[in-house]
């Protein structure tokens, strides 16, 4: 993917296409999420990100931990691409968005952005699929959150 993917102000995404607003994530800056420049260190964001997306599906009402454990499903991330615009540093209050840009039977694609009031500080577009737990093989998304995403 190319980094211009993730800026296109123009390219809907899948919530903004059926009216959805984005599912937003809040979080604080810690000591143990910046680097030795005070700053927090660029692979956190990921994790921000992360944190962010188990969140969403956790509103949507879909416990990831049930669904390993219940269904023998699990999603995992597939690709990342991510763009760093400004730095976040100690004690900042952060803002991470969930927005479905592609729904996929075995993948789906989300645009996230990591802001800090106003200021957009980082942005991505994470992959993630759903595997069987035991074979880590690609299934089929089950139909409930499919149908709970496609609305």
């Amino acid at each position: 993917m190319t980094s211009t993917a993730l800026l296109d102000p123009n390219a809907p995404t899948a919530a903004a296409k059926a009216g959805l607003p984005a599912f937003q994530h809040e979080l604080r800056i810690y000591w143990e999420d910046t680097d030795a420049g005070g700053v927090v260190f660029y692979a956190n964001y990921l994790k921000f990100m992360e944190r962010a997306r188990t969140e969403w599906l956790r509103a949507l009402g879909f416990e990831q931990e049930v669904m390993r454990r219940e269904e023998g499903l699990m999603f995992v991330v597939s690709d990342t691409a991510l763009r760093y615009l400004s730095p976040a540093r100690l004690d900042d209050w952060l803002r991470v968005t969930v927005n479905p840009a592609e729904i996929g039977r075995v993948s789906l694609t989300i645009d996230q952005q990591v802001w800090r009031g106003e200021t957009l500080l980082t942005e991505g577009r994470i992959r993630i699929g759903c595997v069987d737990a035991a074979s880590l093989k690609p299934a089929r998304i089950p139909a409930r959150i499919l149908q709970c995403l496609q609305r």
